[in-house]
């Protein structure tokens, strides 16, 4: 379904997209896609007709009151264009959604032919999966692509994950094999503390994209809430010896995986978006809130049983993680059991074969997923 009537010319435009289900662990994906478009205030152009994609058993719909009036909504996915001001002003096109039940591969190409109609330079998907990191750190967020060039020029990973994927890593090879630069972002949540939300792995995937777009993003009460949620799964940490043993555990071992790389271009990076920050407009010491910047507030940490889910092979801190797969954008495999929204995705995500991860148009195998890099 292309609806693209009333749709301005756009500037330079960037398609940004993320799934409810089984690539959005903690809903921190959607979430930071939900961001984008209540602070820019988007305007929906475009629905997925929902028949087309979704088992309606896996994903119910709901009805609501309007003025008496008895109404149902569908689930699908949904596209929006926002233009971004400033001296360079450019557009997004914001795809927020739910992983699709079946026919992915048929999903990818209409997404695909929106991108082509609306000249999109590049498409950037965000997901986010489980993994062994500590919620006192920074949140690991790793950047994969399937190009080489790509990921030359834009310092990224080129991914070498084989396994299970989501419809993140679909996207991306249809977008590989289409000549759509793709890259996908992955942002990895402590699986101790998996429920939605997750304001802070939300914070470090927007700084992520804002330094990939060369955009500043508007955060609005997200740090607050960042450090809200650090703090209370601190109190709760508090109250368990032994979960206080274990993040301890991850906190060190994340600490001497990461000490080589506290120095140069890292320290470099995070000093060039305090700056940005810093710029007239950002308010004084914005940056200092963001996802890279929170730092342990020493109270705490937990550790509930750990679910069972896919972990990415080099994603930071999520390298441990043991399930079925081993990739980010399978990652969220595991996110069914954490990331609210998604717990019905999950089993419908066309994981058994016949229903889309066959891969995109031109038997692109799953494992080009790109995520999995993360």
């Amino acid at each position: 379904m292309i609806e693209l009537e009333g749709v301005p010319e756009l500037i330079d435009p960037v398609m940004v997209a993320a799934f409810e289900g089984w690539n959005d662990a903690g809903d921190a994906a959607s979430t930071a896609v939900a961001h984008l478009d209540r602070e820019w205030k988007g305007e929906v152009f475009a629905a997925l007709d929902a028949e087309d994609y979704y088992d309606f058993q896996v994903n119910r719909p709901t009805v609501f009151l309007d003025n008496g009036v008895r109404k149902i909504t569908w689930p699908t996915t949904r596209l929006s264009v926002v233009r971004v001001g400033g001296d360079k002003p450019r557009d997004l096109v914001l795809v927020r959604g739910i992983e699709p039940s079946m026919r992915w591969r048929s999903f990818c190409n209409e997404l695909l032919a929106f991108a082509h109609e609306l000249g999109v330079e590049m498409v950037v998907i965000l997901g986010a999966l489980l993994g062994d990191t500590p919620h006192t750190r920074p949140v690991p967020v790793s950047g994969v692509t399937s190009d080489p060039d790509l990921a030359r020029t834009m310092d990224l990973e080129e991914t070498r994950y084989e396994g299970p994927t989501g419809i993140v890593g679909i996207l991306q090879e249809a977008c590989t094999h289409a000549g759509v630069p793709a890259v996908s972002l992955w942002a990895a949540v402590p699986h101790y503390v998996s429920q939605p939300p997750n304001p802070k792995a939300t914070l470090a995937l927007l700084n992520r994209l804002e330094d990939l777009i060369g955009l500043r993003i508007p955060l609005g009460e997200l740090p607050e809430d960042a450090r809200a949620w650090q703090l209370g799964v601190d109190q709760l940490a508090a109250e368990d010896s032994e979960v206080a043993e274990y993040v301890q555990t991850l906190e060190e071992a994340r600490d001497t995986a990461e000490l080589p790389e506290a120095s140069g271009e890292a320290i470099a990076r995070e000093f060039e978006r305090y700056l940005r920050r810093r710029e007239p407009g950002t308010g004084p010491g914005v940056a200092t809130e963001g996802g890279d910047f929170l730092r342990d507030s020493g109270s705490g940490r937990t550790r509930p049983p750990k679910p069972e889910q896919p972990g990415p092979e080099s994603v930071p801190g999520a390298d441990s993680a043991e399930g079925p797969a081993g990739g980010p954008d399978d990652g969220p495999a595991g996110a069914t059991g954490g990331a609210s929204a998604d717990g019905s995705e999950g089993s419908a995500d066309g994981r058994d074969g016949s229903e889309g991860p066959e891969g995109p148009p031109g038997g692109a195998s799953p494992d080009a997923d790109g995520e999995a890099g993360e």
